[in-house]
Order: C-alpha cells, then sequence, then structure tokens
C-alpha cells in the first residue's frame, strides 16, 4: 500500500451507505486544522434504484449465487458511489484535484464480528471510484481494527469524540439508522475513555415490515406505528435475545436481525396482532433498547442523528423514557442526517495524516490502528 501522504488540499468527501439500504449520502467538507470543527460545503442524497435495491436486500443475508450477486453489484454501487462524489465537489465548486480524498463506508452485506474467523465485507469497488473521479479514496475502513482484535463497528464514536466532546458534561449520541448504536463521550476534565456499542435494531425492521405489509419502502412519519399499540407480549419476546444483554463490545447487523428473526417471535406469540400493532412494537424495541443501553453510563445530555430522527413517532418513544432532554445534532452545528458521511470524510483525513481511526474502548481492538486502504487517483 503506497505511504500516507500530505496533501495541499483541505475538503474531503465522505460517503456512507448504511444498512437501510436506500442510497447513499455524500457531503464534501472541510475540516479546521486547529480545532474540531467542520464546514459543510455540499451535500447530496443519491437513491438506489428499486431493482438494485432489491437485490442488495437480498443479498444482505445468506443465499444463492452469492459471489457472482456481489461481483455484479459492487461495480454498479461504485458507479453510483463515483457519481455521488463528482456531484458534490461540483455543487461545492470545486475541482477533483482540491479535494484531498474520499473516505467511503461502502454498503455492508455481511458483518460477522465474533468467532475465530470473524470478517466484516462491504462492496463499492474505491479502485472504479478512484479511476471516475480522479480522486484517491480511501475505503475498507473496518477490517485492520479485526485484524487487531476488534468488532470492526461501530468506527463513527472516534468522529464523534472528537467534534461533539464537551469540556464538562458528559454526552451522548445517538444513531439511529438500519442498527442504532450509541456513543457515550465523558466530560474532557474527567480523564475517562469514550465508550460505544451497537444497541441492536434501529430502522431495518420497521423498514422491513412496512415494506412486507405495504410495499411502501419506510414508515413515512411513523403513520403506521401511529395507529397501533406496542404489544408487552411480543416486545419481550424480541427483547429475549442474546446480544441484548452481551457486554460491550458488540455490533450487529440485518443478517442478525432479520424478517424471519421477527417472524419466529411473531409464530411463537401464536396470535395475529395485526400490521400497525406490530410496528408499533417495533417502535418500542428500538427505543427501548437504546434507553436501557444509556440508562448505566449516565449521560447529561442526549443527541440524536440517522435516519430515525425523521419519524416523530420513534422520537417521542425516546423522548418518553429519557429523563433528560434529547436534541438533534443540529443543535451542536451538524444536521443529524450527515453526521455519518462526515464522520467517513474525517476517517479518511485522519487515514492520510497517519493517525489512527478506532477507539479500542469501543470496538475491543488490542490498540489504535490506522484505518483503511487507500486507492490513489
Amino acid at each position: 500500500m503506497p505511504s500516507r501522504r500530505k496533501t495541499s488540499a483541505h475538503h474531503y468527501i465522505g460517503l456512507m451507505s448504511g444498512t437501510s439500504g436506500d442510497g447513499v449520502d455524500a457531503v464534501c467538507v472541510h475540516f479546521d486544522e486547529d480545532a474540531p470543527q467542520v464546514a459543510l460545503a455540499a451535500h447530496c442524497y443519491q437513491p438506489y434504484p428499486e431493482s438494485l435495491r432489491e437485490r442488495l436486500l437480498s443479498l444482505m443475508v445468506p443465499g444463492e449465487n452469492e459471489i457472482d450477486r456481489m461481483g455484479t453489484l459492487e461495480g454498479e454501487l461504485a458507479e453510483i458511489f463515483a457519481a455521488a462524489s463528482t456531484e458534490v465537489h461540483r455543487q461545492a465548486g470545486l475541482a477533483a484535484h482540491e479535494i484531498a480524498a474520499i473516505g467511503s463506508h461502502g454498503q455492508t452485506i455481511r458483518h460477522r464480528p465474533r468467532g475465530p474467523h470473524a470478517f466484516t465485507l462491504q462492496i463499492g469497488d474505491p479502485a472504479r471510484i478512484a479511476e471516475r473521479t480522479g480522486i484517491t479514496t480511501i475505503a475498507d475502513f473496518r477490517r485492520r481494527d479485526m485484524a487487531a482484535g476488534g468488532q470492526g463497528a461501530p468506527l463513527v464514536p472516534a468522529f464523534h469524540q472528537w467534534l461533539f466532546g464537551h469540556a464538562t458534561r458528559t454526552r451522548a449520541i445517538v444513531n439511529i439508522g438500519g442498527i442504532a448504536n450509541i456513543t457515550v463521550i465523558p466530560a474532557a476534565d474527567r480523564r475517562a475513555v469514550a465508550q460505544g456499542f451497537d444497541t441492536g435494531p434501529g430502522n431495518a425492521l420497521l423498514d422491513g415490515w412496512v415494506r412486507l405489509q405495504t410495499g411502501a419502502p419506510q414508515d413515512t412519519d411513523g403513520r403506521l406505528a401511529a395507529r397501533g399499540q406496542a404489544d408487552g407480549a411480543l416486545l419481550a419476546l424480541l427483547k429475549d435475545d442474546p446480544y441484548f444483554m452481551a457486554p460491550p463490545p458488540k455490533s450487529t447487523g440485518r443478517e442478525h436481525f432479520t424478517l424471519k428473526w421477527l417472524d419466529d417471535r411473531l409464530q411463537r406469540l401464536g396470535r395475529d396482532l395485526g400490521a400497525a400493532n406490530v410496528q408499533a412494537t417495533l417502535v418500542a424495541l428500538t427505543a427501548d433498547t437504546i434507553t436501557e443501553a444509556l440508562a448505566p453510563l449516565g449521560p447529561e445530555e442526549v443527541y440524536l442523528c440517522g435516519g430515525g430522527t425523521a419519524n416523530p413517532v420513534l422520537m417521542a418513544a425516546l423522548t418518553s423514557r429519557l429523563a433528560i432532554p434529547i436534541q438533534t445534532t443540529a443543535r451542536l452545528g451538524l444536521d443529524p442526517q450527515l453526521v455519518e458521511p462526515t464522520a467517513f470524510a474525517w476517517l479518511a483525513r485522519e487515514a492520510l495524516a497517519g493517525r489512527p481511526g478506532n477507539l479500542p474502548s469501543v470496538t475491543g481492538a488490542r490498540h489504535p490502528v490506522v484505518l483503511g486502504a487507500l486507492y490513489p487517483a
């Protein structure tokens, strides 16, 4: 791999496609070299064509002919990622040579963080992104952490700590994507390490259930859930999963919390609840598992980001469960929908500078490591 290099360009592009698998968010940002500050130059969202999304969601669970299907999707995703990168720096009024690097998370299709041969796999060919854009691309951020004994996820807590840390107050950042994760950042004057982990399903089951029932890609404004009532018996069956009781470090994905996982528990329940009541119960599952994960960590402030912040029913459920006020990261100066892509732009910056990008206290790695593989322009 080429040596890490310094660059005179200070703008970075971040690309994030999460476990919801609905499209890619792209940001073009400038990082202050002397302080934890970020300036947004432009952002755009490139949705996946419906046919691609269907094939992608199918690939996220074990099935037939996976290698051929993966190879085809890898190229298709790379073209979308490259197009989003070009569009976002065009919107920012910048040429390709003015971008230091693209940080591409890629699209996770399998995450197996435990066992003697743990692995993780993100697709979206970074070589093709570099070739199409003419911009150095850094990708495959998770695997070096796993090589050092970590789980390779979540990786955004290091960025949360850099940007959102406070001198005297312990803050929690809650990201609700397809999978939800938390970062608890101790006040700087307390000399403690940040903690974080995946709490369980965020939007993945909510989206999957409404898609199965209505064909819609998501429960817009939480309308289906708002018509139902959470069922205590089903909620207990859902929460009786070893993952929720396992201590951190821990991370998970769609391959664990599948619609089959939900259907198995509905079958055990043995009665028809109706679509709206199941959806309301899934909202309760996400809200409960987030708040129960936060409780022993004692945050004094909670800030939310990710797609789940657009669901008012989920937001209300979290508000009702937390004894402290919650706000989105917009209050801290960064749009909640743009935190994750900005994090991968920052991880690209750290990689170019040769600085570690993981937090061993979060991932369980034996030591800090520089993350990512570099594909030169």
